[in-house]
């Protein structure tokens, strides 16, 4: 069943036919459909790299093995959609890979995924030492990137900093940066975000 549903995908040769066929296989919620759902990420077909997005989500962590061997250095949209799916999972698993996005990726819409994505990841799911070192990890990295020339970069890095602060070792240098950022940032919308985010 799940084969002819991949084959019926490779064989769309309309749009509209790609996001039928690929709405099908994402409703079977096989483990055996993730490489194609993956795979629609870089068929430049935004609707079914949504739906195979949705679905890869709700696969949950089953799909973050193959999501992060997949990462496609050569498509920034595909990168983008494995990057956003990687981070709504929010499974630690993909720390290394949100890191490197967040600093590195040229793409600002990956990388603005990926620093949202740092602030969110279930940290829990790491045993000792690794769930106390790791989000120190994601914390310098957001710190980074929050003095990025970039302002939608800055932007998301408060997004990700907010969210980190649910951990109460965190809080007190997320605090000071974010005054710090309120004090000193050029840009308006940053400055906004910030007192939202110190607001909650």
């Amino acid at each position: 069943m799940t084969d002819e549903l991949i084959r019926a995908i490779a064989l769309a040769d309309t749009p509209a036919r790609m996001v039928a066929a690929v709405q099908k296989l994402a409703a079977t919620k096989d483990v055996a459909a993730i490489p194609t759902l993956i795979a629609v990420f870089g068929y430049n077909n935004p609707t079914a790299a949504a739906v195979a997005a949705l679905a890869l989500t709700e696969l949950g962590e089953l799909a973050v093995p193959q999501l992060l061997e997949q990462i496609d250095d050569y498509n920034y949209g595909a990168r983008a959609y494995s990057i956003r799916t990687l981070a709504a999972i929010a499974d630690p698993r993909a720390l290394d890979a949100l890191i490197n996005a967040a600093i590195t990726d040229f793409a600002p819409s990956v990388r603005r995924a990926a620093a949202k994505g740092l602030g969110n990841l279930h940290w829990q799911k790491l045993g000792f030492p690794e769930s106390q070192t790791a989000p120190l990890r994601a914390l310098e990295a957001l710190l980074h990137i929050s003095q990025d020339s970039e302002w939608s970069i800055r932007y998301a890095a408060v997004v990700g900093l907010q969210a980190l602060a649910k951990i109460p070792d965190l809080q007190h240098p997320i605090r000071a940066r974010l005054e710090y950022m309120l004090a000193s940032d050029t840009e308006k919308a940053v400055r906004a975000r910030v007192l939202l985010a110190q607001s909650q």
